[in-house]
């Protein structure tokens, strides 16, 4: 298994105004390991150019349209989270289509958890508060008893330069700001899960310590609320480490102890990376869960 020290950044460099809410506390690195990269390989002609013909026009299906319709709605905030969103009828007529092609393009929406429905109420536009959205993007649940949130502790938060890495992965400029964020995740008071996060310091300028401290809802509920930022879907990597000196000490478990690895970048409307999490996971009371279909 690879070392967690090969995972997990420890190259950022803060700018000004960086604010560690535990002072003193070791800026040790959290794992995450090499990130595989996928080669496309293109071809190389050597023809002369000929007249390339016109190239047949692509049409999407109608409810397609209709669906790209109502998430440009969703994203300029027409209808905010949390937000009752028109009857099928009134969308058919707004769009001057048929209320069965507004369904099946809804019937979408619902399956990507951009909106939601409740019966006999209506559609209503999907919000981190919701209770089961909690663990939409946490999948680490307890081999005994009932999933529930974990309390956090921040071992620093401060505004720093992107490093190459992170800039790529997050379709930034290396050396464009972001805010960095690393703290301990713990349920029933074990150190369970370490993290380092990223985020665009433009979209995130204001985030501080004192704010995360105080914010007793999910991380991503503060970020739609106060940042107007909704994390929509996510791509993960998932690997076996072992634990170092810096994990070891924050989860306060032996030095090479087995973790789970993650790297996830989390992406907002238009398939804008907005987050680049690195997290080691103890497993030795909890499991990774994912359920596919």
């Amino acid at each position: 298994m690879n070392s967690a020290s090969s995972n997990l950044t420890n190259n950022a460099t803060a700018a000004s105004g960086a604010v560690s809410p535990t002072a003193g506390a070791p800026a040790t690195p959290a794992a995450a390991a090499s990130t595989p990269v996928t080669v496309v390989a293109s071809a190389n002609t050597t023809t002369p150019a000929m007249p390339v013909a016109s190239a047949s026009p692509t049409f999407s299906p109608l409810y397609q349209q209709i669906k790209a319709l109502i998430t440009q709605s969703l994203q300029s905030g027409e209808w905010k989270p949390g937000e009752l969103i028109p009857s099928e009828v009134e969308l058919a007529g707004r769009f001057k289509v048929s209320q069965g092609t507004v369904r099946k393009a809804i019937d979408e929406l619902a399956a990507e958890n951009l909106v939601m429905r409740r019966q006999g109420k209506g559609t209503f536009v999907s919000t981190h508060h919701e209770a089961r959205a909690h663990f939409r993007f946490l999948r680490l649940v307890p081999d005994e008893g009932v999933p529930h949130y974990p309390e956090s502790k921040f071992i620093e938060v401060k505004r720093v330069r992107a490093p190459a890495d992170v800039a790529r992965l997050m379709d930034l400029k290396s050396g464009d700001a972001v805010i960095f964020i690393k703290r301990v995740q713990y349920f029933d008071g074990v150190p369970t899960i370490v993290e380092e996060l990223w985020l665009p310091g433009l979209i995130f300028k204001g985030l501080t310590a004192e704010r995360l401290v105080e914010y007793k809802g999910p991380m991503y509920g503060l970020f739609e609320t106060e940042f107007g930022t909704r994390m929509i879907r996510a791509s993960e990597q998932i690997r076996a480490v072992c634990a170092d000196a810096g994990a070891a000490q924050l989860l306060n478990i032996e030095l090479g102890t087995p973790l789970l690895s993650s790297e996830r970048v989390s992406f907002t409307y238009g398939d804008k990376p907005v987050e680049l999490r690195r997290g080691l996971y103890l497993t030795s009371r909890h499991h990774y869960q994912n359920e596919l279909s």
